[in-house]
């Protein structure tokens, strides 16, 4: 089943997420390789694509897992919520409806 994993930052959060961006990304990509990975990306904090140092606010993840337990699992093992970038995290199922 999908689930929508979505992290809100903590305040000044983008030197804590750019310590650890790289494994980060590695297990995201590992998701990906295992064609788990619908989505993932960050919020910007301003409405731009490149927020520069006003960095991000959170982040969205929709990804395949076995449960909601092994969704929550992966989600709290997340290299941002150790380095403290995110203030909290929630996982929920998630339908996808469109598109086909």
């Amino acid at each position: 089943m999908l689930y929508v994993i979505y992290a809100e930052d903590t305040t000044n959060s983008l030197e804590k997420r750019m310590s650890v961006r790289p494994e980060h990304l590695k297990r995201l990509h590992a998701l990906q390789d295992a064609g788990r990975l619908l989505l993932a990306g960050p919020c910007p904090a301003i409405d731009s694509p490149d927020p520069g140092p006003a960095g991000f606010s959170g982040s969205l993840i929709v990804a395949e897992f076995e449960s909601l337990e092994a969704a929550q699992s992966w989600a709290s093992a997340d290299p941002y919520a150790h380095a403290g970038a995110y203030q909290t995290v929630t996982v929920k199922p998630f339908k996808k409806v469109l598109p086909v």
